[in-house]
């Protein structure tokens, strides 16, 4: 079965109640299982544990005239930036830092993501942070990393996600998911866990990306956006325990999820960007979400989100979705020349709207296969 039929089927079990039966493991998943746990053993002696806890970034950031703007973060780890030295190097506090530039206003951060949690753990954290933000403007939400290590039932992370999203929605609030990340790229973990770790990843990341934009909020795939600099330089990008960003990798995060905060919140270069035509020289286009998001985990930066054709927003294999990339800035190479601005990744396939779709199938560390994304 391919991954997107695979986030469709998971998608709509979690939207109509069900489980196991979607997204059961298989007999795969039951040998990967055992090898988990047994490799897993291993991965915590080879990964180490050199620091607890994360910078308490919560407050304000920058400055101007009027009203902060309320920025959300929830999930796990990674928002709240374990592995930071300050609280300027997380996630949140360089999302909070960058809008503030660009509009010109203050922005109140309001962090409530909690160090190894799962999904389900979206729902307490959701109601704290409205106790103590009512009316935010947009939530960055950073999930499913643990709900792979734990072997969660992938119906119901994505249920659980995909109801903090509506919440969120309902209330008006703005929402960009951050999915989950490939765990297929963490070096300290040794193989066969590292390949059986990147589809249980990307196969989650799919399924959430499905979910969110059904559910009215965008995501923006970060796959293995560490994963070449981490290979080449794990000492920079990763943080002394061998597996949460450093602030440089917190930083690459932030800068991929930026602009679609800006887009989010309709300040992106003063105007235009939601309405903004996909570009298909980029790889950029609309077609079914459940073929976007199988298309975005294999592209670190990918931003998917709702639309329409022809004043219609589903179509018959479902929600109608847009697939935008943007270009991300490389490293300095080393000695310091800076190498040339990086394009869409050559496992990209370009996108064309609304030619028919494909579909691939395909296997842990299998090199992506070309496909279309199309209308129905």
């Amino acid at each position: 079965m391919g991954r997107a039929r695979r986030a469709r089927r998971i998608a709509a079990t979690a939207a109509y109640g069900g489980g196991g039966v979607a997204a059961g493991i298989g007999a795969l998943g039951a040998l990967g299982y055992g090898l988990l746990k047994a490799e897993a053993r291993i991965a915590r002696r080879i990964v180490g544990v050199h620091f607890e806890g994360a910078p308490d970034d919560n407050g304000l950031y920058g400055a101007g005239a009027g009203e902060p703007v309320e920025l959300l973060m929830l999930g796990d780890s990674s928002a709240a930036g374990m592995g930071a030295d300050n609280r300027f190097q997380t996630v949140g506090a360089i999302i909070a830092t960058g809008v503030s530039a660009l509009t010109g206003r203050p922005v109140r951060l309001t962090n409530r993501a909690v160090i190894g949690a799962e999904s389900s753990g979206l729902e307490l954290q959701l109601a704290k942070a409205l106790d103590e933000a009512p009316r935010p403007h947009v939530a960055v939400i950073l999930i499913g990393a643990n709900d792979v290590t734990h072997r969660v039932n992938k119906v119901v992370a994505v249920r659980h996600l995909g109801s903090a999203v509506k919440r969120l929605r309902d209330a008006g609030v703005e929402v960009v998911v951050g999915t989950c990340p490939d765990l297929g790229t963490i070096g300290p973990i040794p193989q066969p866990l590292r390949l059986l770790g990147r589809r249980w990843s990307r196969d989650l990341a799919a399924a959430q990306t499905v979910a969110v934009v059904e559910a009215g909020g965008r995501t923006v795939s970060l796959g293995d956006l560490l994963g070449p600099e981490f290979a080449e330089r794990p000492h920079e990008m990763f943080s002394q325990d061998r597996f949460h960003p450093s602030p440089a990798g917190y930083a690459r995060c932030a800068a991929a999820l930026l602009p679609s905060v800006y887009a989010a919140l309709g300040v992106w270069e003063g105007a235009g960007e939601e309405e903004r035509v996909p570009d298909r020289r980029r790889g950029e286009g609309i077609g079914p979400v459940a073929l976007a998001a199988q298309q975005a985990v294999r592209d670190p930066g990918t931003e998917v989100s709702a639309t329409e054709i022809a004043g219609q927003p589903r179509g018959p294999r479902g929600r109608w979705a847009k697939l935008l990339r943007r270009p991300r800035i490389p490293l300095p190479r080393r000695g310091g020349d800076e190498a040339p601005p990086e394009g869409p990744s050559e496992a990209a396939a370009p996108v064309e709207a609304p030619v028919g779709g494909t579909e691939t199938k395909d296997t842990p560390d299998a090199p992506a296969e070309r496909h279309t994304i199309g209308g129905d």
